[in-house]
């Protein structure tokens, strides 16, 4: 009762996500086995620090990485701090807990050159599943917009005179992203293939039987295209956002820009693409700075 209290209380209030809110369900129902298999205890008011750190422990024996039980122990952060909201609680067991110490991920955005050899190598071909792929390699990597962004594009959100799309981001928060010349007549092009498509769907992105889009579909795309044109590590739609936002920054974009268009509500979360712009930084600070020589470079 009480965890089905706590979902939809961040599904009706806080306007998340339902990949967020199962995520969360999740989490909290992994603690709740543990409580009961492993400490023979229901009850989930009355935890304290030292049946959580139990659960930690074990999530660590079963080879979790560090970054995941953080998050795990975050969902259960929230559920508490969510129990002592509703007086459930007077104090949250987590109030004093450290999240354990994790690598931080560099991030390595596509080159643009690797981006139009995928456009161009999709641009061959002219039916409607390679015409739609190429529109979402052109609209990740033009917007910055986040997969399920996407995915939930309907047709109405498109206005194509004005060259911009309407995007519901997270908590429902709407923004509208500018279009690109070159994108717009790729969404005409494919609007027109996609008239023959007998559709189930008001979404924009719709598979050759008519159904909405998938997340695992997105990924496939951009994971197969990009995979012969990079050697990277990781080739996601993140990595297409994370270029997107890094390629603006190089260029001289304003992070608030920046910001407005990947849909953040806070600057410190778009700082995380200043880091792959600092080379681009350094260039502009030797080239412009009275005191700079070829010489004397940071």
């Amino acid at each position: 009762m009480l965890i089905t209290s706590f979902l939809e209380y961040l599904s009706l209030e806080k306007k998340y996500s339902v990949h967020t809110v199962t995520a969360y369900k999740n989490d909290l129902i992994s603690f709740r086995d543990y409580l009961v298999t492993e400490l023979e205890q229901e009850s989930l008011v009355d935890v304290n620090y030292n049946q959580i750190r139990g659960w930690i422990v074990y999530l660590v024996n079963l080879n979790l990485s560090n970054r995941s039980i953080n998050r795990k122990v975050s969902s259960l952060k929230s559920f508490y701090k969510f129990l002592q909201k509703t007086h459930q609680i007077k104090v949250s067991p987590l109030a004093k807990h450290r999240a354990l110490k994790t690598e931080k991920k560099i991030q390595v955005p596509f080159t643009s050159k690797e981006v139009d050899k995928v456009i161009e190598e999709i641009g061959l071909k002219d039916d409607f599943v390679s015409v739609r792929n190429k529109l979402i390699v052109e609209l990740f990597y033009s917007t910055g917009i986040r997969r399920i962004e996407l995915i939930n594009i309907r047709e109405i959100d498109v206005d194509v005179s004005e060259k911009k799309i309407k995007v519901l981001g997270k908590r429902n928060k709407e923004r509208f992203v500018p279009l690109l010349n070159s994108v717009t007549e790729t969404l005409i092009h494919y609007l027109r293939l996609k008239k023959d498509i007998k559709k189930d769907s008001d979404n924009l992105f719709v598979t050759e039987k008519g159904n909405k889009i998938y997340e695992t579909l997105v990924y496939r795309v951009i994971n197969s295209y990009f995979s012969k044109v990079s050697s990277k590590e990781k080739k996601s739609p993140h990595i297409l956002r994370h270029s997107f936002a890094t390629h603006l920054l190089n260029e001289g974009a304003s992070l608030n820009s920046v910001k407005e268009l990947l849909g953040h509500s806070s600057l410190a979360s778009t700082q995380v693409y200043t880091n792959n712009s600092l080379d681009a930084i350094k260039k502009v600070y030797n080239k412009a700075h009275p005191r700079s020589s070829k010489k004397n470079n940071i």
